[in-house]
């Protein structure tokens, strides 16, 4: 019996343009409490899609929610400061 296995990942397993560039891995750094939190947030919606939210349950979301919110509102403000291109006023 032969065996038939691909070659691609042999090929393109080590090119250089599949890793993330310095400018991607602080992108996804700035960005990691939003996805924390909206982790958070997603697996508190989680616990509760099985049985009726308790007074717990509820809080758990709810302060969840505003874990988004907050990490959404400061990674807005940190950028406020930081131009963009094109030279927009």
């Amino acid at each position: 019996m032969s065996y038939i296995v691909t070659v691609q990942d042999a090929v393109t397993a080590f090119a250089p343009w599949l890793e993330p560039t310095d400018a991607e891995l602080d992108a996804i750094e700035s960005e990691m409490p939003a996805i924390s939190a909206e982790v958070e947030l997603l697996d508190a919606q989680i616990m509760t899609l099985d049985r009726t939210p308790n007074d717990v349950d509820t809080q758990r979301i709810r302060r969840a929610c505003r874990r988004v919110l907050a990490a959404h509102r400061d990674r807005a403000n940190h950028n406020v400061g930081t131009s963009l291109p094109g030279g927009a006023a």
